[in-house]
């Protein structure tokens, strides 16, 4: 059964449950913005190590390859943005993921209804009922939100349902927990290209959830919110 989760709330997930599929839904209705769903790996500190702990719609995947995005669902009437997590192999440095939500520049969620965030078991397969539901009110006036966390307590994992709002958009939300963000403009078509940056050895092959998403590549700065 699913556990619908007031605001402020915690969960404790069941000891079996390894990896979590994180799906933030929300209505389809003409004029809708599009809206998109991220994470934070975050130490004990509250910080993340380096900006590729943060995973969102410009960098998809960790170099772990134990968070990543899976691709956009649009059904009559809804759609979704989906993020899995292995939660059992995570390395010990992360203490919790922060769960992000974001529409675009210029946007905000008064446009957005029916916003609901959503953890299931992955091993659940299809047609499972999620684990717990968290409805998103009160969210005009932002474009971003903290919607929620996934943190360890006593040797497993628990989720809090948060919904803090970010009028500042994603950036501040990265900001807030130590991702350096690059804020300028991208070069202009006409000017020359930059000579490319020395290749860095891949980290360890792990076995991941999803394929490799074609294209992946990490920003050669901080974190870049534009459209891809």
């Amino acid at each position: 059964m699913t556990e619908v989760m007031p605001k402020g709330s915690n969960a404790q997930l069941p000891a079996e449950v390894a990896a979590v599929r994180v799906v933030l839904r929300w209505q389809l209705l003409p004029g809708t913005p599009d809206v998109d769903v991220s994470a934070l790996l975050l130490t004990a500190q509250g910080r993340v190590r380096e900006d590729a702990d943060f995973v969102f719609y410009n960098q998809p995947r960790h170099p772990t390859g134990l968070v990543r995005h899976r691709a956009k669902a649009r059904r009559p009437g809804e759609a979704s943005d989906t993020l899995d997590v292995d939660l059992d192999r995570l390395p010990g440095w992360v203490d919790r993921l922060v769960l992000g939500a974001s529409v675009g520049d210029g946007q905000d969620f008064a446009a957005v209804g029916g916003l609901q965030l959503l953890l299931f078991d992955i091993a659940g397969g299809p047609g499972a009922a999620a684990l717990t539901r968290f409805d998103l009110f009160d969210v005009r006036g932002c474009a971003a939100l903290l919607c929620g966390e996934l943190y360890r307590r006593s040797g497993g994992w628990k989720f809090r349902a948060i919904g803090h709002r970010y009028p500042s958009g994603l950036g501040g939300l990265a900001q807030d927990f130590g991702v350096t963000v690059d804020d300028e403009e991208p070069v202009a078509a006409q000017e020359p290209a930059l000579p490319p940056l020395p290749t860095t050895p891949p980290p360890p092959s792990v076995e991941q959830l999803l394929p490799e998403p074609a294209g992946f590549s990490l920003p050669p700065q901080g974190p870049r919110f534009l459209r891809p």
